[in-house]
Order: C-alpha cells, then sequence, then structure tokens
C-alpha cells in the first residue's frame, strides 16, 4: 500500500442544532474575546446572531468581520485583520461558507503571523502559533472545515493562492445540518457539485493513499445519496446532513491526498470570467473523469459502485460523467462554454493559466497545453 502520514488537527462535532453549544466549546478553548467571521448572506439569513447569542449567553466579549465577498482577496483580508487589530480577539469562529471560513484563517495567518497574506502562499509558511479557531459552516461544499489550507485571491490578479499550514487547521468544527437548510437554491446546487467533485478528484490524485480513498469513497457515496434528495426536498434534514458530513469527509480527502485538472481548469474560468467555483469545476469535471478513464478506468469503477453496483469497468468513467451531467442539468447549472458565454478563442489562454494551478500538479494524467486545450474544447 502506498506510505501516508495523516494525523487528525480538528475535532468533529456533527448534529442538528449543535449550534447551540458554540459557546460552551469556546469556553473549552479558554476563550473571552471572540471574534466571528461571517458573510453577509449569513447574517442576514440570522445565523450570525443565533451564533453571537449563544456567545454571548456563555459570558463571552464578541466582535465581528462581514465585509468581504465569495473569493475572498487579499484586501479583504487585510481589512480582517485591521478589525482583529482593534478587538484583539483570543478565538476566531468562521461561521459561513467555504468564503467565510477562508477568509477566517486568511485573517489568521496575518493576525497570528504579521506579514501580508502572499507570505503564506504555499505550505508550512506560518512563522508561530496561530489563534485557535471554530468553523460553523453553513453550507455543504468546501470542506474548508476539514482542512488546513485557506484559498485566498490575490486582489488585483485574481489568482487563487492556496495558503496552507497545520497550524492553521480549526481545532473544532461544528457541524450542524439545520444551518444549511436556508441556503439559496443556487447556492445549495453549486456548493454540492463542489463537494461532489473533491470526493471524485480526491479518488484518482497521484498522492491518492488508502487514508484518502476511504475517505473519498465514503464522502461520495453520501453526496450522490443526498444531492438529489436534497435538490428535490430542500427541507430534507436528513439528506441535508448526508451532504455536510459528505463534504466534511471530501475536505479531510482533500487534506491528504489534493485536487486534480477539473480544479485547475475551472480556476481560470473564475479568474477571468467570474463563473463561481461550482459551476466552473461541475463544467469541467465530465470531460477530466473522461480523460483520466483512459488510463484509470478501474479508479473510476471502484468509487461509482458505492453507488452503482453494476458499473463496470469498461463503462465507468462515461457512467460516472453522465451522473454528473445529469446532476448540473437537475441543477439547473451550464454544461457548456457556451452558455456561459466563453469565446472560443480564450481557450488558449484559459489553458495556459490552467497549467500555473497547482492542483493540476497531483491530475494522475500530466496536464501540458494540448491535454489542457482539450478539456476545454470538450465541453465548448
Amino acid at each position: 500500500m502506498q506510505p501516508f502520514d495523516f494525523q487528525p488537527l480538528t475535532r468533529f462535532i456533527f448534529g442538528i442544532d449543535s449550534i447551540d453549544r458554540l459557546g460552551e466549546l469556546a469556553l473549552g478553548l479558554s476563550a473571552k474575546r471572540v471574534l466571528i467571521v461571517s458573510d453577509p448572506g449569513v447574517v442576514e439569513a440570522g445565523h450570525f446572531e443565533t451564533g453571537a447569542a449563544r456567545l454571548r449567553a456563555a459570558g463571552l466579549e464578541i466582535a465581528s468581520f462581514h465585509e468581504f465577498a465569495e473569493n475572498p482577496t487579499t484586501e479583504m483580508v487585510d481589512r480582517g485583520v485591521a478589525t482583529a487589530r482593534g478587538f484583539q480577539p483570543d478565538l476566531l469562529v468562521g461561521l459561513g461558507g467555504g468564503s467565510s471560513l477562508d477568509c477566517c484563517k486568511g485573517i489568521n495567518f496575518v493576525y497570528s503571523c504579521g506579514g501580508s497574506m502572499h507570505d503564506y502562499h504555499g505550505v508550512g509558511k506560518a512563522t508561530g502559533e496561530m489563534l485557535p479557531m471554530i468553523a460553523v459552516p453553513t453550507t455543504a461544499g468546501t470542506g474548508s472545515e476539514s482542512q488546513s489550507f485557506a484559498l485566498i485571491s490575490d486582489a488585483k490578479t485574481h489568482v487563487k493562492m492556496a495558503c496552507g499550514d497545520p497550524r492553521a487547521a480549526c481545532k473544532i468544527a461544528l457541524l450542524d445540518p439545520r444551518l444549511t437548510v436556508t441556503q439559496p437554491a443556487r447556492v445549495t446546487m453549486l456548493t454540492g457539485i463542489d463537494a461532489l467533485s473533491h470526493a471524485i478528484e480526491t479518488y484518482v490524485t497521484t498522492r491518492r493513499n488508502p487514508m484518502s480513498l476511504t475517505f473519498s469513497r465514503r464522502a461520495f457515496g453520501l453526496l450522490m445519496t443526498g444531492f438529489p434528495r436534497v435538490l428535490s426536498d430542500p427541507s430534507d434534514l436528513e439528506a441535508r446532513g448526508q451532504m455536510q458530513f459528505g463534504a466534511c469527509l471530501a475536505g479531510l480527502a482533500i487534506e491528504t491526498s489534493m485536487l486534480g485538472a477539473a480544479h485547475a481548469t475551472a480556476n481560470p474560468l473564475t479568474a477571468r470570467f467570474g463563473i463561481s467555483h461550482g459551476q466552473a469545476v461541475g463544467l469541467m469535471l465530465p470531460a477530466v473523469i473522461r480523460m483520466n478513464g483512459e488510463q484509470h478506468a478501474n479508479w473510476y469503477e471502484e468509487l461509482l459502485r458505492e453507488v452503482d453496483p453494476i458499473a463496470s469497468f469498461e463503462d465507468a468513467p462515461d457512467r460516472l460523467a453522465e451522473r454528473i451531467r445529469g446532476l448540473l442539468r437537475q441543477a439547473g447549472l451550464a454544461i457548456s462554454l457556451a452558455e456561459l458565454q466563453v469565446p472560443e478563442q480564450d481557450i488558449p489562454v484559459l489553458s495556459q493559466e490552467a497549467l500555473q494551478q497547482w492542483t493540476g500538479h497531483f491530475n494522475p494524467i500530466p496536464l501540458d497545453q494540448q491535454r489542457a486545450e482539450s478539456l476545454y474544447r470538450a465541453v465548448g
């Protein structure tokens, strides 16, 4: 078996209404002053006030930061750091979707270690201990709560920087499926596709190992079971729980296996055209599955058997790719570049940018200009 080195860094707490324990858990980390990082949508949904009330009831002093958006940038992180310096917290709480959790981690890097966000691009760049953080995800998508990475976009170039360090891992991840029910339907769709892409990509990377495969397969089974149910009945808490826990497991798979060409080719679409990440990665994923399946059909067969016991070696990549396309259609998402008004003449430059993405280096079939262009043309 492939060697691996994995040490769980985060305590995971799952259950309906588990947010009621937030104050108790913060006290358990010896907190007195808590900075809550929540995006405006979470504030509007009422979840920020729910979390803040639990912390106040425990006797904790709180401050908040909300001045950021999807794909948080270095400038947004800098504003959050200024808020932290004015308040001087001893605990951070990221309450929201992946953007809230990533922004919270970004603030932690710069507030705790100094410098700028660019100093932490890469792995293991933290220069000292970081504040403890509790993650309270309100979406089922990124799995950021179970990773030691923050994805922060350069404010000028819009290039996403992966900034990772074991010291950035959350102390506690609090998974409450009820918090995901208030997501707008489109957010549910986009984050669900993102989570599925994590489960599928982590299963076939060059860093795949027995631990990551366990996380990937279970995540895939939960997500493929729960996602269609949530699309049909958004109030189904059991299915919401499957989605949330599946996304969390997929995040753990990323931590031990990394991602691949679907993310490498999706990120330039987001940076250049403002296409949401879930839409971009969902669009590219079927083409990547088919490309990788030319050499690794058996891996996709193993994965697909979690939900499709009659899958065979020969047709597994196509069956899986078509299942993803079917979910995209069910979710009302685009399945071609033309639908997203991406000009065909931009494919060469998109391909060049895809080759600069870190995740592409872990794809089982190495990306080059020709392969990247073929992937974009396959979804043209």
